[in-house]
């Protein structure tokens, strides 16, 4: 008997895995990075099967999947679970474990524990985190050292939401750009494998692409990155809320609205279900067994 298919064939592929080389690989030969968000089995089966180069189990499930207004109250348990269940669904996929608020912050050695269970029994092939602060930079080359690859994330940073005051484009006067490319080099120095670019202006992502040989992936920061990330819920149009560094490629929750309502009317009036989507059998059997069942309760 042959195994029953999955909904989304993500079995074959004649496409080169993407591995951690592959970053500064793509960057040499000029070929652009794609990398898209995935937060459970199904999504990640789709985001595979579409061809995307890199998964990123993004700490935005918490807007996404969660219901909160941020990311800071996104646990390393919610994480965890997401990024294994992506894991399953694209096994053939290099995939990305976002560093969820304060779970590397506290200690080295905690900091350890969590990037290690990303990978060791989540499936991630590495870890992202924000900043370019001394104790994340010395937490980023303790795990790199330790054999885990981790990606940088300049920029806007969600998780310094309180501190930014808002979700607003950062590096846009002459000494945050410097500081900007003062982090970037700092990170290039701990180890990273590539560096998330959200929400800098297009010039300035031009520039630091320029400077370094690291691959840069911007998100909200214009065409000239290396590569780009965009939330699939975005992509979709699954969200109530579009950014200005997105593209809605399809209207998903309104064509999903559509469909729903039509299963609704379908069941009231009574035209659902239909004979193909029930299981017969002779209904002699069913008198018998009416006729047996009411010698025994009410004789």
């Amino acid at each position: 008997m042959s195994a029953q298919k999955s909904p989304v064939d993500t079995t074959s592929s004649d496409k080169k895995a993407f591995t951690t080389p592959s970053f500064l690989e793509y960057k040499q030969v000029g070929k652009r990075i794609v990398v898209c968000t995935a937060y459970d089995y199904m999504q990640a089966q789709i985001v595979q099967a579409a061809g995307v180069d890199v998964i990123l189990v993004g700490d935005s499930l918490g807007m996404t999947t969660l219901g909160h207004d941020s990311t800071l109250k996104v646990t390393m348990d919610d994480m965890l679970r997401a990024t294994a269940a992506v894991a399953k669904g694209a096994p053939n996929s290099y995939i990305i474990a976002d560093m969820p608020f304060m779970s590397y912050q506290h200690s080295k050695s905690e900091g350890m524990r969590n990037a290690a269970a990303f990978v060791a029994q989540a499936g991630a092939h590495a870890i992202k985190v924000e900043g370019a602060s001394l104790e994340t930079l010395v937490f980023i080359e303790a795990v790199v050292d330790a054999g885990i690859p981790v990606v940088g994330h300049l920029g806007l940073t969600p998780q310094s939401i309180n501190q930014l005051g808002g979700y607003y484009t950062q590096a846009k006067e002459t000494d945050e750009v410097v500081k900007l490319m003062t982090d970037v080099y700092d990170l290039i120095s701990a180890g990273v494998s590539a560096i998330v670019l959200e929400c800098v202006p297009a010039e300035v992502a031009a520039e630091l692409r320029e400077m370094y040989a690291i691959p840069t992936i911007g998100i909200g920061s214009g065409i000239n990155c290396d590569g780009e990330v965009q939330v699939f819920h975005d992509l979709l149009g699954l969200s109530d809320f579009t950014p200005r560094h997105t593209k809605h490629y399809l209207k998903g929750a309104e064509l999903l609205s559509n469909a729903l309502a039509e299963y609704v009317q379908e069941v009231r009036t009574g035209t659902f279900p239909t004979d193909l989507q029930s299981v017969s059998i002779d209904q002699k059997i069913v008198k018998d067994a009416r006729a047996e069942s009411e010698r025994d309760l009410f004789e």
